[in-house]
């Protein structure tokens, strides 16, 4: 009896050690995404330098491109802003910028700033595209396809890695 006592703690406490190293080792950027392989939710929004204009998800049909949610307060935004202005000097593929609960000025001041590499940029000032995008950080980026599915999400700054194993190869260029 006395061991079964001593013996019990022991599993339990290797039991957790195994769940929590197993969670320590995942890479927060490849969490799952309920919408990876489903149509990518509708939207009808406003653009950031056309303000009498609004783009919608049909507008993207037959095109595969990238919407990468960014804001001007986001301290993320700055590391994948170089990525991104090398994909777009490249002319690859659309990347259309969501700009996620922030005004007007302050997005057309940052990308001034830092530059544009984005197609177009739509404003989501009340944050609820992102939230129909499951979006709970910024900066998060969808790749989504001709037919409107969404084909990845990278969670976290944009990296080379994501380009070259996911957008590349749909676009067949690798």
């Amino acid at each position: 009896m006395k061991s079964l006592r001593l013996i019990l703690p022991i599993l339990i406490l290797a039991g957790l050690a195994v769940f929590l190293y197993r969670g320590l080792s995942l890479d927060p950027r490849t969490l799952p995404s309920v919408l990876v392989g489903k149509p990518a939710p509708d939207f009808t929004l406003t653009r950031l330098d056309a303000p009498d204009q609004k783009l919608s998800l049909a507008d993207m049909r037959g095109k595969v491109w990238l919407l990468n949610v960014w804001a001007s307060w986001c301290t993320a935004c700055i590391t994948e802003h170089p990525t991104l202005l090398d994909l777009s000097r490249n002319k690859l593929i659309d990347i259309v910028g969501l700009d996620y609960k922030d005004t007007a000025e302050q997005a057309s001041g940052w990308l001034k700033g830092n530059g544009n590499p984005y197609t177009l940029v739509l404003q989501d000032t009340d944050g609820r595209t992102g939230i129909n995008y499951g979006v709970y950080g910024v900066p998060e980026t969808f790749l989504i396809d001709g037919k409107g599915i969404i084909v990845a999400k990278q969670i976290g700054p944009m990296t080379s890695e994501f380009i070259e194993q996911k957008v590349l190869p749909l676009l067949g260029k690798k």
